[in-house]
């Protein structure tokens, strides 16, 4: 299917949202003790796939080194805190 009609003049528009997003970084983390927590980043709804599989469970990734860390289901540390569980394959982080 062709459009025949042109929309020369009407400006390509992008979202105002897109361009206030900051970069997503290498390495997040949701936990706000950690140093690779970015409190920008998490204005905006982010999505991870992790081996072409969306995940909501992430807790921390990290792309270069191709890791996620989930928390376990009953493990708890010493603090009461949820063990993380590292998890190592394909990662991508993006912007919903």
């Amino acid at each position: 299917m062709t459009d025949t009609t042109t929309h020369s003049d009407t400006p390509a528009t992008t979202s105002p949202s897109a361009d206030s997003r900051p970069a997503l970084p290498d390495h997040l983390s949701i936990d706000p003790r950690s140093p690779h927590h970015v409190a920008a980043a998490f204005e905006h709804d982010i999505g991870i796939r992790f081996n072409d599989v969306e995940r909501t469970d992430v807790e921390e990734y990290c792309i270069s080194e191709r890791w996620i860390r989930v928390r376990s289901p009953k493990a708890k540390d010493r603090r009461g805190q949820p063990l993380l569980i590292k998890l190592k394959g394909k990662v991508e982080a993006f912007y919903r």
